[in-house]
């Protein structure tokens, strides 16, 4: 493991900033140790052997109160820089990771990323707080204050720099071998911490499902296992953190003790002066200082930087490429799945298989089928979130084919609303999440309330809008706390009838609904057709089935059966 992992200096760029001002602090800090020392044998010096009184000495005095001052200064400083640093580049890594996860596809998270990544998001990218607030502050100081106090040492006394010397490797050896068990315990804290969060991820997401049967206290003894195990690895880290700490402060405390014996000796024999002796006497605890730090903090490193290697991991994986094209105007294009196939990772199946339809401007099509049968799957696909293992899907308009794979995914994603069965509702107020703006006003004025207003008496949400204590300013928590699920898939189709977009895609849009919101729902949708746009359903529901223009069955077929048919 690398006390400084340079990609954090090729992909965080406020890391960068922050490594440039603690080595400007560093040689600062060490300006001031040797003005300090130099003052205070001044003053010592002189006091001892008689030749001066206490009251010359009052500059000096005030000199050393001044560079104390400044000491602390720099401290306070370097510490506000580092959490600020540290913050910085925790949000930068975040912002990273979650736009390369989206990049990655709903596919690469399938695989069992997804939980992961969510753990090493929230807790696991915490632990850089500590590496840029304790430890790399004292490993810059390494790289500055301790070599420059030995090239003042050895201009003073060459036999106390020399015996520096000797000693000071005594710290790496000790922290290599404490390191070494330290990096492996930090990668089980962490492995235990993401199993923990995918644990309890996991039991909430199928909570509901677990009460239903009666079994919600069934993972309870797992989940109380793996909490052990992660408590276990934090104490053995912060155990050995301790024991590092005082292995280090022995080795440091008797390297100090050979220079000051020998200086002691020759101060005896008249052999150095003492003003000389008492400057490296005040000198030595700091040359040794920065180094034993640095081991004393190598548990946040080994933290920090297994959870920054688990995120350069991520940011690594090659995403699949993207269309950089313009995309047709979806108001007269018709889109087509042509032979669309996708074979998930866990089973050898197609999922769906050989899909084949047309969706038109100004008509409803449902895809229908039992459950995991891949309707959900084609709508990634046709989003373009999901690349098709076969088949492809295209955009015509009068000047022909344009196929998804070359189309930029944000000019096809600018022309489609989606409403998945279970939106992704913010905290915020509820105008904010109807209209997506989550930086200005928090509620509506003038026209934008009165656009809103019809969208919602379209989506059947006006009912649910005058329940509310406040209205549109109604504030909700995260993932929609405040609403019934169906509460929040009205707002989601408000929100998607405000865009007004050309293309409109519904999962399961009823799922819900009680029977009379339903047919509201129903008829926006019959309306949507009407004035052109291209509205696609995933439809269990008869009367939703039965209101479509064309209903495409979406089937499955194991992988084998499908390549035999494509050999044939």
């Amino acid at each position: 493991m690398k006390p400084l992992d340079s990609r954090l200096l090729t992909r965080a760029r406020a890391a960068r900033r922050y490594i440039v001002l603690t080595a400007v602090f560093g040689a600062a800090t060490a300006g001031l140790v040797v003005a300090q020392a130099i003052l205070i044998a001044s003053v010592l010096a002189p006091l001892a052997q008689g030749t001066t009184t206490l009251e010359r000495l009052i500059p000096r005095l005030i000199a050393i109160l001044a560079v104390a001052g400044g000491r602390a200064l720099v401290a306070a400083a370097q510490e506000r820089y580092s959490h600020r640093a540290a913050t910085n580049v925790i949000a930068d890594l975040r912002g990273q990771i979650l736009a390369h996860t989206v990049a990655l596809g709903p596919r690469w998270r399938d695989e069992g990323h997804g939980v992961a990544t969510a753990a090493l998001t929230t807790r696991g990218l915490d632990a850089l707080d500590a590496y840029f607030a304790k430890y790399l502050p004292q490993l810059l100081m390494v790289a500055t204050l301790t070599p420059a106090l030995l090239i003042v040492v050895g201009a003073m006394d060459w036999i106390s720099a020399v015996i520096m010397l000797v000693t000071l490797p005594l710290v790496p050896v000790f922290m290599i071998l404490i390191g070494k068990t330290t990096a492996a315990i930090a990668e089980q804290r962490l492995s235990a911490m993401t199993t923990l969060g995918s644990r309890v991820l996991d039991l909430l997401c199928g909570l509901p499902t677990l009460k239903a049967l009666g079994r919600e206290m069934g993972p309870a003894a797992r989940v109380r296992e793996v909490s052990n195990a992660h408590a276990r690895t934090t104490f053995s880290t912060v155990r050995i953190a301790f024991l590092s700490g005082a292995a280090l402060e022995l080795v440091s405390t008797l390297s100090v003790a050979l220079v000051a014996v020998p200086i002691a000796m020759r101060l005896v024999y008249g052999d150095l002066a003492l003003f000389t002796g008492i400057a490296v006497l005040i000198m030595a605890p700091e040359v040794y200082f920065p180094i034993r730090a640095v081991g004393t903090h190598f548990h946040a490193s080994a933290n920090g930087l297994a959870a920054a290697d688990q995120a350069f991991e991520i940011l690594q994986t090659p995403a699949p490429a993207r269309g950089t094209g313009p995309a047709p105007d979806l108001r007269r294009a018709r889109i087509v799945l042509e032979d669309v196939a996708v074979r998930h990772p866990d089973r050898d199946r197609y999922s769906p298989a050989g899909l084949n339809a047309t969706l038109r401007p100004g008509s409803v099509t449902a895809f229908v089928g039992p459950n995991g049968v891949g309707k959900s799957t084609a709508v990634d696909v046709l989003l373009g979130l999901l690349t098709p293992d076969r088949g492809a899907v295209t955009a015509v308009d009068d000047d022909g084919p344009h196929d998804l794979a070359d189309i930029d995914p944000a000019a096809w994603w600018a022309q489609i609303a989606w409403v998945p069965q279970r939106p992704a509702l913010l905290p915020g107020t509820v105008w904010q999440n109807v209209t997506g703006d989550f930086v200005s006003n928090p509620t509506p004025k003038g026209a934008d309330l009165a656009a809103a207003d019809a969208a919602a008496r379209r989506a059947g949400f006006d009912r649910v809008l005058a329940g509310l204590p406040d209205g549109w300013g109604t504030a909700i928590g995260h993932g929609g706390v405040g609403l019934s699920v169906g509460q929040g898939q009205r707002l989601a189709l408000a929100s998607a009838l405000l865009q007004d977009r050309p293309v409109t895609i519904l999962d399961e849009p009823t799922a819900h609904l009680d029977a009379a919101t339903a047919e509201i729902v129903q008829d926006t949708i019959a309306d949507l057709a009407k004035r052109g746009h291209t509205v696609l359903v995933v439809a269990h529901r008869t009367a939703l089935i039965a209101a479509a223009d064309q209903t495409v069955e979406v089937v499955s077929a194991p992988a084998a059966k499908l390549t035999a048919e494509a050999d044939a």
